[in-house]
């Protein structure tokens, strides 16, 4: 599975949706950028936001959310039930499919360096991010909430952030970046207003009070609902799961002579926390996940027919996905494979005077892969393009000079992209050189196979570049984009033949 990172900001705004509406545009600005949930509590005021994307795209698209939200959330004047220090109160990463705890470690500082320093906010990382011991727990960190911590940033030294300026921003107030494992955000509402009944059953069952080892859970009033609830982070579900922590609160609130009315769900939930409830509560005799119906479903593949991969759609009778296409998954493999030889390179002591250069090549080629696998797409949608153009009607003269033009202008297009493919190819062909010269010796193949898949999608590309070009008639257009391909052309083929040269003589 590909590489993918959940990130899930809580934002403390919960009865404005115009505001969370802002940030989850913010958000999503970037193509590739996807939106799987967003809630709201008013109660709380609290907003809870879910998006998935590549690893290359997570950075920036959760600074512009924590941006968006300093600017439209005032915690001077913000109340809540729920405990907050900021505007974004916390953002942690989620790795998703081949991603490593280590990679989104990554992110978490890159993002902790950039809203401290760009927005000035005060920036604490936790659970698996965390700098010290001390601050893996989120109530640690948040102790005190955004009063406390403007009291407090500035003199205590144990409250220095890990980024950012020691000191409140007034506005924005503090924010918390981390990386955790998916968690369940689990509230279960009790038939009473007794607040004091719903804080002693948090406590039976909340890990720092000698409950459940996975348990953060508080007990609050919900005036709305003349209800107290018990709210829940379960913070692994495999090894506490939801079923023992409800009945746990149903036994404890029967002490107190109070019902369970209702439970919820709040953002999303891991499909096997759910399967897991309904295994415990109905008593299934050998079930499992592969008999869901949907899990099934996407065992093979969105389109319902097994083995449906790109490759299968390339060696299909359809013309697209074709050449252009492949030059450019060409060129995301030559990306992927010399951000793989940085990531083998750095953090190894032999190689420690490279870690700065090779860890920004890792990001570089990391963001090439994105853009590269999102043309191969673009290629084909191109195409298509051309193809829609040609049927439009020739009935008349008018019909037949907007046909033309709506040619001529899909042409264009179908030039340009392989043209970009070329572009960022070269560039993934210049990292995978400097990984040939300062990477890890144990994987200059790596390093030459990386330059040899660059450099056939550049060549592959540049035929698609040309004969896109022979269809176009404004000569200004093809002059410039032939000139373009010739170089490109001819700078890849000097940056092969160094890549080839490296790994002859390290073999």
């Amino acid at each position: 599975m590909a590489k993918l990172v959940e990130c899930v900001p809580n934002f403390s705004e919960g009865r404005r949706p115009e505001v969370i509406d802002a940030i989850c545009q913010a958000i999503t600005a970037e193509e590739g950028v996807t939106l799987l949930d967003h809630e709201m509590d008013g109660d709380h005021n609290r907003a809870v936001v879910t998006f998935v994307c590549d690893p290359s795209l997570a950075v920036d698209a959760a600074f512009r959310g924590i941006k968006k939200a300093g600017e439209l959330i005032d915690m001077s004047k913000h109340t809540g039930e729920h405990p907050r220090m900021g505007a974004c109160d916390v953002c942690p990463f989620i790795p998703l499919g081949d991603m490593t705890g280590e990679d989104a470690v990554e992110l978490a500082h890159k993002l902790g360096k950039r809203v401290g320093e760009e927005l000035q906010v005060p920036v604490f990382l936790y659970e698996d991010a965390a700098t010290s011991p001390k601050r893996k727990n989120l109530a640690k960190v948040r102790q005190g909430q955004y009063e406390g911590m403007c009291k407090s940033i500035e003199n205590d030294p144990l409250r220095k952030p890990d980024y950012g300026p020691a000191k409140m921003n007034i506005k924005a107030g503090a924010t918390a970046i981390g990386v955790r494992f998916p968690l369940v955000a689990y509230n279960v509402y009790l038939g009473s207003n007794n607040l004091e009944a719903a804080q002693k059953i948090a406590d039976a069952i909340r890990s720092i009070k000698g409950g459940y080892r996975f348990v953060k859970a508080m007990g609050l009033e919900i005036k709305e609902r003349n209800q107290v609830q018990i709210s829940m982070n379960l913070i692994n579900y495999t090894k506490t799961p939801i079923f023992r922590v409800f009945e746990t609160i149903k036994s404890e609130a029967a002490r107190y002579g109070i019902n369970v009315t209702s439970s919820e769900i709040v953002g999303l939930v891991p499909n096997q926390a759910v399967l897991d409830v309904a295994d415990f509560y109905l008593r299934f005799e050998g079930f499992s996940k592969e008999q869901v119906l949907e899990e099934k479903l996407a065992s093979v593949g969105t389109s319902g027919q097994a083995g449906d991969t790109f490759y299968d759609e390339v060696a299909s009778s359809s013309p697209a996905p074709g050449g252009g296409s492949v030059a450019a998954s060409a060129g995301a493999l030559s990306a992927a494979l010399a951000a793989m030889v940085a990531r083998l390179t750095v953090g190894k002591k032999q190689y420690a005077a490279v870690r700065d250069e090779l860890s920004a090549v890792r990001d570089k080629a990391d963001k090439l892969c994105a853009d590269l696998t999102k043309l191969i797409d673009t290629d084909k949608e191109a195409f298509n393009a051309v193809m829609e153009a040609f049927k439009l009607p020739k009935g008349s003269d008018e019909q037949v000079a907007e046909r033309d033009k709506a040619v001529e202008v899909a042409n264009k297009h179908a030039a340009e992209v392989p043209l970009e493919v070329m572009k960022k190819s070269l560039e993934a062909m210049k990292l995978s050189l400097t990984v040939a010269q300062k990477g890890n010796k144990n994987s200059i193949t790596d390093a030459g196979v990386a330059g040899l898949m660059g450099h056939a999608a550049v060549e592959g590309a540049g035929y698609n570049v040309r004969i896109n070009l022979t269809s176009i008639s404004d000569k200004k257009f093809v002059k410039k984009l032939s000139d373009d391909t010739a170089s490109i052309r001819k700078e890849a083929e000097a940056v092969v033949a160094e890549v080839k040269q490296l790994v002859e003589e390290k073999l």
